[in-house]
């Protein structure tokens, strides 16, 4: 035991080698947890060729899903939907996006929304009242973005926000 009147050693400080390697440890062990979580929230997803999806958009024109686009599935009381519109409508600009609004009541409620947030126009939206096509596709949570291919192959899914920038990354891969 030291007695009060002995200096204390410091210990040495860690080598850089260490301090780097601690922090690619770290690095690894965050992209784990981050891959792990978003495998468990798309667990139910679709996943391969895409399920059928077709409707009457809001607008009264119809809706079907062929050849490359995004589908979004999001709800009117959703508040990271809500974030996520202005997203939605600038990829909307130059990709195809149909979104389906599921569980959001009937299609005056949705209009409402989409005029309160000033996004009349910007997307082609179907109502899915029930939630029916949104079970088809798996979709448990919302946001839920699907990226589908020219062969109707579904090549991402998201769940959660996603930046414009994420979005347009994501619809590249759909091309």
């Amino acid at each position: 035991m030291a007695e009060a009147n002995e200096p204390e050693v410091a210990s040495p400080a860690p080598s850089r080698a260490a301090v780097w390697r601690r922090r690619v440890l770290e690095l690894l062990l965050f992209a784990a947890a981050v891959y792990g979580l978003h495998r468990w929230q798309t667990r139910g997803a679709a996943s391969g060729d895409a399920p059928a999806l077709a409707g009457v958009d809001l607008a009264g024109r119809p809706v079907r899903l062929e050849g490359p686009a995004v589908v979004h599935f999001w709800a009117t009381w959703c508040g990271v939907c809500e974030a996520m519109d202005d997203n939605v409508a600038a990829l909307a600009e130059d990709h195809r996006v149909i979104t389906v609004a599921s569980r959001s009541e009937g299609p005056d409620a949705i209009r409402a929304h989409l005029t309160e947030e000033g996004l009349d126009g910007a997307f082609s939206v179907i109502a899915d009242p029930t939630g029916a096509l949104a079970a088809r596709w798996g979709v448990d949570a919302y946001p839920t973005t699907f990226v589908v291919d020219e062969a109707g192959e579904i090549r991402s899914v998201t769940v959660g926000y996603t930046t414009t920038a994420g979005l347009r990354a994501r619809a590249a891969l759909g091309e």
